[in-house]
């Protein structure tokens, strides 16, 4: 899907396009966002960013979308745009975005924080694989590359299982934050055959060469991503674990 198979990952209020151009020596793939799209993800932005926490709140989130990925098209490097939503009603509208500007766009079924789950987003999706589903069906109907970003050890929640219907319903990759269970990615390689993207803790050769023998297709950087020491180590170990030819 990109080379090298190197992903920035989203990094809400941080992860616009000056940060995936930064970003472009390193890796193949900068994940922008997360932004939240509807009037229910977005009061509880505000309510984050009343606690301290940066996020993107601009007037017109699909706007902002493409002005952002309009600012990357002449990046060596591939977009995408993580979205939450509380709704499926606004991912049509960001998926064309996203196809337009050859970008994927990336459903967001991950944050934890509690304001983002007591209105129905984020990791509360995986929870509700028919909503979720319908988001992937709405977006894929767009011609957009769709994926999704996971956690792994959410209680009740099956996430092979949860790949499998997801792959049914259109997406192309899965962005898995495999939290301290790293074999996850082995059970999700072995349940589809959906691009898999690697989360948590990739720093280094070793944390890379565990994904991969798991059966990642990728790995993605998420807190150091404006490290150029941690991009360059692991942009390296890449290219011993998954062959010189995915990174030219």
């Amino acid at each position: 899907m990109f080379t090298p198979p190197l992903a920035l990952a989203s990094l809400s209020g941080e992860a616009d396009a000056e940060w995936a151009r930064a970003g472009a020596d390193y890796a193949g793939a900068a994940i922008l966002g997360g932004i939240a799209i509807d009037a229910g993800s977005r009061a509880a932005a505000r309510e984050l960013v009343e606690r301290d926490r940066t996020e993107f709140l601009p007037d017109d989130p699909i706007a902002f979308i493409d002005r952002q990925l309009a600012a990357l098209e002449d990046a060596p490097i591939q977009p995408a745009f993580n979205v939450r939503s509380t709704t499926p009603d606004p991912i049509p509208d960001a998926a064309r975005v996203c196809r337009d500007r050859d970008a994927f766009l990336e459903i967001n079924a991950h944050c934890r924080q509690d304001e983002l789950c007591a209105v129905g987003c984020g990791e509360t999706l995986l929870r509700d694989r028919e909503r979720l589903c319908d988001y992937v069906r709405r977006a894929a109907d767009t011609g957009a590359t769709v994926g999704v970003k996971v956690r792994a050890e959410i209680s009740a929640v099956d996430l092979p299982a949860l790949a499998a219907a997801l792959e049914t319903a259109g997406a192309d990759y899965v962005h898995v934050d495999a939290m301290d269970t790293e074999s996850v990615v082995r059970d999700i390689a072995d349940a589809t055959d959906l691009f898999i993207i690697a989360n948590n803790g990739v720093r280094d050769d070793a944390t890379v060469r565990e994904y991969v023998e798991y059966g990642a297709d990728a790995v993605s950087v998420g807190r150091p991503s404006d490290n150029p020491v941690v991009l360059e180590r692991v942009r390296e170990a890449v290219e011993r674990r998954l062959g010189a030819e995915a990174c030219p």
